[in-house]
């Protein structure tokens, strides 16, 4: 298959992928999984609470898709509600407040758009957030593993570090939500697909993640192990920064500014 923007999402979407579960399992030790908002219920499209990484606990937080049909229908096919949302806010408080580095796993086509979610505030826990993590006071890295496509993404990537995998996609729209407001025709996704600069390398050229993650022998232990060394490396930089909030925004107010130059 031809590395084409359209195709890149194709393989993002592919069901033999690992989803978020599957990282969390192979990359951590004594994951302990928290749920419910506090507020309205518990969200099974994230998947969140504590681990172990290398002898130090972490936050883990992951938009799970599911693999099989079953499996999918149960976790909404990777679409948060507001109280999913709301949960992974909670638990990264609950890190700033135990000093406990962060970790996302993104790997969504949305946040869900139905009446409930809406009426429940749908756009204002995105928001909520987005506020909230650019000032928590711990290390965020969060790694796009699959789809990354809207708000219901970047809810879960206000990062010090934002990394994608070689194959993942990360996009304002899905190419067909794009082509059916641009054309009124889904059919259209591939055109824009090219358009959206929706892959790990447009994203990196235009400052958007720090780090592109190779996807050989994806799924074995020797991917899972690479990622754990990564993200042990990464933290032990982040855990000793003392400017980590002003530096957090300032990573956001350059995105995109080399490209503009140029």
């Amino acid at each position: 298959m031809s590395q084409t923007p359209y195709n890149r999402v194709k393989l993002a979407r592919d069901n033999s992928r690992p989803t978020g579960i599957d990282y969390i399992r192979n990359i951590f030790k004594g994951f302990i999984e928290f749920h419910g908002d506090r507020r309205f219920a518990d969200d099974p499209a994230v998947v969140g609470g504590i681990a172990r990484l290398g002898g130090n606990p972490v936050t883990v937080i992951a938009i799970e898709r599911g693999h099989t049909a079953k499996e999918r229908a149960h976790r909404n096919f990777g679409a948060p509600h507001p109280e999913g949302y709301r949960k992974a806010l909670r638990l990264m408080k609950q890190a700033e407040k135990f000093g406990r580095p962060i970790i996302c796993f993104i790997d969504t086509s949305g946040a869900y758009c139905g009446i409930g979610a809406e009426e429940r505030g749908q756009g204002q826990a995105i928001a909520e957030n987005l506020m909230e993590m650019s000032t928590l006071c711990v290390p965020i890295i969060s790694i796009l593993i699959g789809e990354g496509e809207s708000g219901g993404a970047l809810a879960l990537a206000v990062a010090d570090r934002v990394w994608m995998l070689q194959n993942a996609v990360y996009s304002v729209i899905s190419p067909e939500g794009c082509a059916s407001i641009l054309w009124k025709d889904a059919g259209k996704a591939e055109a824009s697909a090219e358009s959206l600069k929706l892959t790990a390398e447009d994203a990196k050229s235009l400052g958007v993640i720090e780090r592109i993650l190779s996807e050989n022998e994806i799924g074995k232990k020797e991917f899972y192990d690479r990622i754990r060394t990564l993200l042990i490396e990464e933290l032990s930089g982040l855990s000793n920064d003392l400017d980590l909030v002003s530096k957090r925004y300032d990573r956001f107010r350059q995105i995109g500014v080399d490209a503009i130059v140029k």
